[in-house]
């Protein structure tokens, strides 16, 4: 298993897969090619079918306009066998011979792969990619989770994870003092401001719950708009993590060592999904994007108040569980319309997952690796019109100036 920096990768919105993969993907290309006198991009599947709304088209541009004309080529009815968001890059010489032909993968989180290899990586540094396993290595150990990650991990790990923290935080801040209209046909407003402002209105309970929604908010609306965030695990579901964290650190007061450990755990949760399953909404739906995220924010917020692995464990395995099945079907093609209101209640749902395991010994019967493999065969399973191609579920028939 890879180092948890794949889960964590800090960029600009508003997608890791449309967006954050395809931009490193064409960088990759360009400095292969310096020379090519034009380039020819072929967008195949779930990445055509939305990489409009999620500006596709914008991040490869970005890359080789500045150095040579280049041709972006939409086919979202053909989907290539090894995943639906599928890339052939070509160089062309002055002579338009074409000089290379590159076939690549943005399979979620900003990570590419080839047919049969995942690339833009390091080498395994985890050897157990068994959440259960883990879990039983603390208990034989008397150690944590963190601890198996700093073990594994080199000692820069936590000053990429402070780095993490503080981008995070900036999003929420940024996020919350943002006002007017996301970009796109869709007109739709921002309410994180609004939402913060209603929230300190209130007491105890529902100001606790407010101000979760609101810092997911923020967060996930300055994603949809290009604003620079972290996947955790992907731009679509970057709101989670930071609305849960950034709450607890307020209302708590826990400091930035115990936030950091948590950033930790999480993110070895969210390794095990990806590598044993997808963390990719064309691959497996919502439920490998904000389904993973539910999971990342409870574990880390029971690890801050005190839980044992059982509990962290059984935290993590509710927060997916209740989103197996949960379909990606974004209106228009955009990071809003289901995806900025799915980050701020699974927010919420973390939370109650973290109180709802402390409650117990810990003791379940499904592990958080079983209902990663169902996860994985249920994305199998759920039809492609539902897994990010903006053509069924809510996406379906949608117009911008319908009601919603």
């Amino acid at each position: 298993m890879k180092s948890i920096r794949e889960i964590y990768r800090i960029g600009h919105g508003p997608s890791s897969s449309h967006t954050m993969g395809p931009h490193k993907a064409a960088e990759m290309f360009l400095a292969r090619h310096p020379e090519a006198t034009s380039f020819e991009v072929t967008l195949y599947g779930s990445l055509a079918a939305t990489g409009r709304g999620h500006m596709t088209d914008v991040a490869i541009m970005n890359v080789f306009s500045p150095h040579a004309p280049v041709r972006i080529v939409w086919e979202p009815k053909i989907f290539l066998p090894f995943h639906p968001n599928g890339m052939l890059f070509k160089s062309i010489d002055a002579h338009g011979t074409v000089t290379e032909h590159w076939t690549v993968y943005s399979i979620g989180g900003g990570a590419l792969a080839e047919e049969g290899k995942t690339m833009i990586q390091g080498e395994d540094i985890y050897e157990m990619d068994s959440l259960v396993d883990i879990m039983r290595w603390c208990e034989h150990t008397g150690r944590s989770y963190w601890e198996y990650v700093q073990m594994c991990e080199d000692s820069s790990i936590w000053d990429y994870l402070a780095e993490v923290w503080k981008v995070m935080q900036e999003a929420v801040e940024r996020g919350l003092d943002q006002e007017g209209v996301l970009p796109g046909p869709l007109n739709l407003r921002r309410k994180a401001a609004s939402y913060y402002i209603k929230a300190l209105g209130y007491k105890d309970s529902l100001r606790s719950r407010g101000l979760v929604f609101a810092y997911a908010l923020a967060v996930s609306e300055e994603n949809a708009s290009g604003g620079r965030i972290v996947t955790a695990p992907t731009c679509g579901s970057c709101g989670v993590m930071p609305a849960v964290l950034y709450h607890l650190k307020d209302s708590r007061a826990f400091t930035e060592t115990r936030i950091l450990r948590a950033l930790a755990t999480a993110g070895l949760v969210g390794n095990i999904a990806r590598t044993k399953a997808s963390i990719s909404g064309a691959e497996v739906g919502c439920q490998g994007e904000v389904g993973v995220a539910c999971a990342m924010a409870s574990a880390a917020a029971t690890q801050l108040f005190g839980g044992s692995p059982a509990q962290i464990e059984y935290a993590a395995e509710m927060g997916l569980e209740h989103h197996l099945g949960m379909t990606c079907d974004p209106v228009c093609g955009l990071v809003q319309i289901p995806c900025i209101e799915r980050n701020a209640y699974a927010a919420a749902r973390a939370l109650d997952a973290n109180i709802y395991s402390t409650f117990t010994d810990g003791t379940h019967r499904v592990s958080f690796d079983k209902v990663v493999e169902v996860m994985k065969q249920t994305g199998h399973d759920i039809p492609s019109l539902y897994k990010e191609t903006g053509e069924g579920g809510l996406a379906k028939d949608y117009h911008p100036m319908d009601e919603h």
